[in-house]
């Protein structure tokens, strides 16, 4: 289980510099092991994990072109449906130099004619000679490697699945699913509140806080606020932090009109759900308020619950959530803490369902 911004691309969401496996990988390595095979899969998982922006429905996926002699000839990934594929770019790319080439996707090439042509057919086409991907496609798109095969490559599974499965593990989940992977963020203060008792909520966290959120909105498909929230509020939810190629979808649930907004009316949140994976969004970031983010949490719809606690007290205001109906300490809901992280003068608490 990792953050989904997880800093792949050697940046954490706040734009800090961390210490990553998955970039500085030379262009040269040494071919014929499995060493090898690593290192080139980890320079396609951080060209994946470099996207920014709304990519939904698709994955984001990254691949690398390897000549016989060990020298990277192409680099590419893909940035959101209609888009061109990773290997696409990494084959236009490479031109000439892809024949005899090995290909390192962190996804199974797709097989499906859609908006773009199938993968496989385009790395057979361009005489690529073998063919490493992570993890197979779970969707319709599936096949490739069968394809692939049977036009003579050397197809081979697995090359950092266990890290490619974690970093695609919110669009894994959707498809399984057939609903977004739901992460809620909550930013409070130490007595629980996330407004004062006048209404005033700007700002409980600080800017690196702020920052970050702004990150992990760069990560998602959509972001969601409650009627309530929007009203009060009048929330941007954009991101301006970071360069995206395709700001992610912004929805108001409840009745309301909101300009510029989807909005989706009645209090159904699971068909809510369901409605904004018809619109192609596979993660879905809910920030407020109460009322709704109890809501999804009394329906079990929350995945991944991201906490900034701002060492502020008000002693009165708008409790974070919203009544769960949980009579005792017994019936309390339960998580597992994933991850803990000072942010500025904030700290992060990010968990999942027990």
């Amino acid at each position: 289980w990792i953050r989904w911004n997880s800093g792949a691309d050697g940046q954490s969401p706040d734009g800090r510099k961390r210490r990553t496996g998955l970039s500085g990988v030379p262009s040269r390595a040494r071919r014929g092991g499995s060493l090898s095979d690593e290192s080139f899969m980890r320079q396609a998982l951080a060209l994946a994990a470099g996207v920014q922006g709304a990519v939904g429905p698709n994955p984001r996926v990254g691949c690398v072109l390897v000549a016989p002699d060990g020298t990277v000839v192409g680099r590419g990934a893909h940035h959101g449906a209609g888009s061109p594929h990773a290997e696409a770019v990494a084959l236009a790319q490479a031109g000439e130099s892809a024949r005899g080439a090995t290909a390192y996707v962190t996804l199974e090439p797709c097989n499906h004619h859609g908006r773009t042509p199938p993968c496989a057919l385009a790395l057979i086409d361009a005489g690529v000679a073998a063919v490493r991907f992570a993890i197979p496609d779970p969707t319709t798109s599936a096949g490739g490697a069968q394809t692939c095969r049977q036009a003579g490559l050397e197809v081979a599974e697995g090359p950092l699945a266990e890290e490619a499965r974690a970093f695609l593990a919110p669009w894994l989940f959707a498809v399984e699913h057939n609903r977004p992977f739901v992460t809620c963020k909550v930013a409070s203060t130490l007595d629980g509140y996330i407004a004062a008792a006048d209404g005033s909520s700007r700002w409980i966290t600080g800017p690196a806080a702020r920052s970050w959120v702004q990150g992990l909105r760069a990560q998602v498909d959509a972001v969601a606020v409650g009627a309530g929230t929007y009203r009060i509020d009048d929330p941007q939810l954009t991101v301006r932090d970071f360069p995206v190629v395709r700001q992610p979808a912004r929805y108001v649930l409840g009745d309301v009109h909101a300009e510029g907004f989807s909005t989706i009316p009645g209090r159904d949140v699971t068909a809510a759900l369901h409605t904004m994976y018809d619109d192609g969004v596979r993660h879905l970031l809910l920030e407020g308020g109460a009322t709704i983010i109890a809501a999804f949490l009394r329906a079990d719809l929350v995945d991944d619950l991201v906490w900034f606690t701002a060492p502020k007290l008000l002693g009165a205001g708008t409790s974070a959530v919203g009544d769960l109906g949980v009579t005792s300490i017994d019936s309390a809901v339960s998580w597992h803490v994933t991850a803990v992280e000072r942010i500025g003068d904030d700290v992060m608490i990010r968990s999942r369902r027990a």
